[in-house]
């Protein structure tokens, strides 16, 4: 689902990026009705890219509240992320958080951390 809204925001944004490209060949024209119409057809892009963007957001935001709920955080040392296989199928349901994805950027992350229910 994350992928769909992600490839249709790109999409729309290209759409929106095309659109202003023609911005100087519609003003030439001088047409004041096709003016009107590309004006609002840029509008109702920008209001459907920001609608997406939020919906992204609040998603993440739930995802962010549901790990900080979790009662066991610590650091993942360099040794460890070294081995995350070992690591994750010594601790069960371990949620590992990079601090460059969303998510880690979101939670406002300076290292590597993991989120579990049991302590590790």
């Amino acid at each position: 689902m994350k992928e769909k809204e992600k490839a249709e925001i790109k999409l729309l944004s290209d759409k929106l990026d095309a659109l202003n490209h023609k911005d100087a060949v519609i003003l030439a024209q001088g047409n004041g009705e096709l003016i009107a119409k590309h004006e609002e057809e840029k509008e109702k892009l920008v209001k459907e890219i920001a609608r997406l963007k939020e919906v992204q957001i609040s998603k993440l935001s739930k995802q962010a509240q549901e790990l900080s709920r979790l009662p066991f955080s610590r650091e993942i040392s360099k040794k460890e992320q070294a081995d995350m296989g070992t690591l994750k199928k010594s601790v069960r349901g371990l949620i590992v958080v990079h601090p460059m994805t969303a998510l880690g950027r979101e939670m406002g992350l300076k290292v590597v951390t993991g989120y579990a229910k049991k302590p590790f």
